[in-house]
């Protein structure tokens, strides 16, 4: 009964760090999980969560609450109220939100993408070699966050970009929505100022006069052209920066841990590389870089026979479901024998689908298949273990030290 799940587990720092024996829990007893006295309900299982991201009136993208831990364990909300206002791309609704996505998808699509490959190729093999000198590395500092945060700031054709400053812009974007603070913490982050706002504010000013053929000259001209306000496009640009950075990132870190952690993995793909797509697919299935995305129910409502009232939170557990046993069959193992690899939610699903999953996938291949090629082993160093990102949200590494011996 979900009345035996206690509310503290989601928030629990072991579960945080490993919450796959939860995610089993709620799959059986509480597909939809009333967390007793928040007005917060979780959806775990792969049909339901499909289901709900389709019912965009009763389950609407506008984030009205940020999450915090109270003194009690439990989640808790700190609403700032609601309406559009502020509310791009990803956390639009229709009709709001085909407006934002055509503003920036022409711009965003797999070609345009492909163009990149080749700068991504030549800063994976500096980094790679760079790393192979060392040999014992901390992976996301020396590759996983450089790679994409790099990427992301050449497609949206920054000027001029201070590479440290986006990242920590762009991991404090996904720092709010964290979940794991108190609420004094919380209040810290969000009245903390960001620099790399202003400064995008800038680079977009600087743009509307002589719009280029990238990211940013896409939203310049929607701004010209008043499908956005310049508001509305600097939220728009720090979305697309802040999902860039943190979803690739994720991405890559998680799949350097399994293959240091399958010797047997390792080698298959030394010689299966083309492969190497596939894996990157149930990477992406087994740690889901963003665990769960919010809705708000702005009408009482039902899902999978639970009342949800109005008013109410909703966290949909795409990390939950991807692993899902009523959809994949040993969903805790890495299976490159998968009838439909990409059948997966990490990028999300419906009208708000990762209009950046082309580009993430490109990374992933280009920079796995350059550690492979080049290494003939990699390992986790085994006097320090790997270190999670404390939150509810995403599922990054923010240490994990591996030991890398070149071929």
């Amino acid at each position: 009964m979900t009345h035996e799940i206690p509310g503290t587990l989601l928030l629990d720092p072991d579960v945080i760090d490993n919450p796959y024996p939860l995610y089993r829990r709620l799959h059986t007893e509480a597909p939809v999980w009333e967390i007793p006295g928040t007005g917060i309900f979780t959806v775990s299982t792969f049909g339901l969560l499909a289901e709900a991201v389709s019912r965009v009136d009763d389950f609407s993208s506008n984030i009205e609450c940020l999450l915090y831990r109270d003194d009690s364990g439990l989640p808790a909300r700190l609403t700032f109220g609601g309406g559009t206002d502020g509310q791009v791309l990803a956390t639009a609704d229709p009709p709001l939100h085909p407006v934002h996505r055509n503003a920036v998808f022409p711009e965003l699509v797999a070609k345009r993408m492909r163009e990149l490959e080749p700068a991504v190729a030549a800063l994976a093999g500096e980094l790679v070699t760079s790393a192979l000198e060392h040999g014992d590395v901390e992976f996301m500092t020396a590759i996983g966050n450089l790679v994409p945060i790099t990427v992301i700031s050449r497609l949206i054709g920054f000027r001029d970009s201070n590479l440290d400053d986006l990242w920590s812009s762009a991991v404090n974007g996904t720092r709010l929505l964290a979940s794991t603070r108190g609420l004094s913490a919380l209040t810290d982050v969000t009245s903390s100022g960001d620099n790399v706002m202003a400064w995008i504010a800038q680079q977009l000013s600087a743009a509307l006069s002589d719009p280029g053929e990238d990211l940013l000259g896409a939203v310049a001209r929607a701004v010209n052209d008043d499908v956005l306000n310049e508001h509305e496009g600097v939220g728009m640009l720090m979305t697309l920066l802040s999902a860039g950075g943190e979803t690739t990132t994720s991405l890559l870190g998680n799949a350097v841990r399994m293959l240091a952690e399958n010797p047997d993995l390792q080698e298959h793909l030394r010689g299966n590389p083309d492969q190497i797509p596939t894996f990157a697919e149930e990477a992406l299935r087994l740690e889901s870089p963003f665990r769960y995305l919010m809705r708000s129910v702005p009408r009482d409502c039902t899902l999978g026979s639970v009342a949800i009232p109005g008013g109410s939170t909703v966290l949909l557990l795409w990390g939950a479901a991807n692993r899902d046993p009523a959809e994949f069959e040993r969903p805790d193992e890495i299976d490159l024998g998968r009838r439909v690899p990409r059948r997966h939610v990490a990028f999300g699903r419906g009208i708000h689908t990762c209009v950046g999953a082309p580009l993430a996938r490109i990374e992933a291949r280009v920079v796995l298949t350059t550690l492979i090629e080049r290494t003939k082993s990699i390992a986790l160093q085994p006097d320090h273990p790997p270190r999670w990102v404390n939150s509810l949200l995403v599922r990054r590494h923010e240490e994990l030290p591996v030991r890398l011996k070149a071929r």
